[in-house]
């Protein structure tokens, strides 16, 4: 989707997320650039993106198959509720979701749907779309908005600063208060490089949910 969740003020930075809701590292990167936009000037504009799509015809476990399968209700919810009730509902439903899914562990996902909807003051009716492709249109569109920036060799998020686009930053935990505007800081140095692609490092800690 390219319609913006906020608007931005004009002298400030914009950054662009797309996530899935079902993915933790997501999640870690949504807590960070959260804090970044209390103690910098800059907007987010939230965005859905989904694993199921990108893994579409890919060979890889069934264990993750499985879980794919899943994440197709959450994330049909979030587009669901943007596009009936508009863009500002996006991130109090995706943290609502999200913070049942990964520091709450659960895995009951059409309660936590139905909890999550509740918690926001949406229309529960908006449960139903887990299982329809009703939107899944538009769900293509918002996640081929963002993976197109970037390739398909990556996963979620996706992270557009001021219009430069990175998978990541892959981050545990969340960093805050002005380490996080540190982060930040990197960021828009890097994407303001010409050529610039990629700084990684294998991961050695899961993500840490505080």
């Amino acid at each position: 989707m390219s319609d913006a969740t906020t608007t931005p003020a004009a002298s400030g930075q914009v950054a662009d997320f797309w996530f899935d809701p079902l993915c933790p590292w997501a999640w870690m990167t949504s807590r960070w650039i959260g804090e970044v936009e209390r103690i910098r000037d800059v907007t987010v504009r939230w965005h859905v993106m989904s694993l199921a799509v990108l893994n579409e015809g890919k060979d890889i476990p069934a264990s993750y198959r499985e879980l794919l399968d899943q994440a197709w209700g959450p994330v049909r919810v979030v587009m669901a509720a943007q596009i009936e009730q508009g863009d500002q509902v996006v991130k109090p439903l995706y943290d609502a979701i999200g913070t049942r899914i990964h520091p709450g562990g659960r895995k009951d996902y059409p309660t936590i749907l139905a909890e999550a909807l509740a918690e926001v003051g949406l229309p529960a009716s908006l449960a139903g779309y887990a299982t329809t492709d009703a939107y899944d249109a538009q769900l293509r569109a918002s996640h081929a908005e963002g993976i197109n920036q970037v390739g398909e060799d990556v996963g979620t998020p996706v992270v557009a600063f001021n219009g430069v686009a990175f998978f990541g930053p892959v981050v545990t935990p969340a960093p805050r208060g002005e380490a996080a505007g540190r982060l930040w800081d990197g960021c828009l140095l890097v994407a303001g490089t010409p050529g610039f692609y990629e700084i990684k490092r294998s991961r050695t800690a899961g993500p840490v949910f505080d």
